[in-house]
């Protein structure tokens, strides 16, 4: 983790109001991104929807949606990001090699298919310039329709304000994981 320790921890279990308690799974522990941003709960229930909706009802394929996430995660530097979003990936299609490429300048990792490499180059230049050129775009609409596309720009967006608020808040990892694969 960047910081060792949180800047505003988690809300412990028992300081949770009747709010925070209807904002929160009770069938398990939540993470760590959730108790601690729970404490403003006004902002936490308009973000879960958006939050909601990037992971789970957007036009992207799942594995394609992860490739994006751990790549913003990763070229944030946010370990925690990285670290959840690793089980989710796995889960979603990617293998273990996969992952740990991500972690790799892409131009020292010819191994991503040429619809891969578009969607990683398009993470980076979004995160480094904040948009994408004229010659990712067009590569891009070979193969995503408009939805899409707006999808990847919110997905990127929405992943690299989590690893901005995760890095600064300090949110540790539920199990100690440094985050990022060795």
């Amino acid at each position: 983790m960047r910081l060792s320790t949180p800047r505003i921890p988690p809300l412990p279990k028992e300081e949770w109001s009747d709010e925070v308690r209807g904002l929160l799974p009770s069938d398990r522990t939540p993470l760590n991104i959730f108790t601690t941003l729970v404490r403003h709960p006004s902002l936490f229930k308009r973000w879960t929807v958006f939050g909601g909706y990037i992971l789970s009802r957007s036009s992207l394929p799942a594995r394609e949606r992860e490739l994006l996430i751990l790549r913003t995660g990763y070229r944030c530097n946010s370990p925690y990001e990285f670290h959840q979003h690793t089980r989710i990936g796995l889960d979603a299609g990617l293998t273990a090699d996969e992952i740990k490429r991500l972690t790799q300048p892409l131009d020292a990792n010819a191994r991503w298919s040429a619809e891969d490499a578009v969607l990683l180059t398009a993470a980076d230049e979004l995160h480094d310039d904040q948009m994408i050129t004229d010659a990712t775009w067009a590569k891009l609409r070979e193969r995503w329709d408009e939805k899409q596309l707006i999808d990847i720009l919110f997905t990127v967006g929405q992943y690299t304000l989590v690893s901005m608020v995760l890095n600064t808040l300090g949110v540790q990892t539920e199990d100690g994981s440094k985050g990022f694969p060795t």
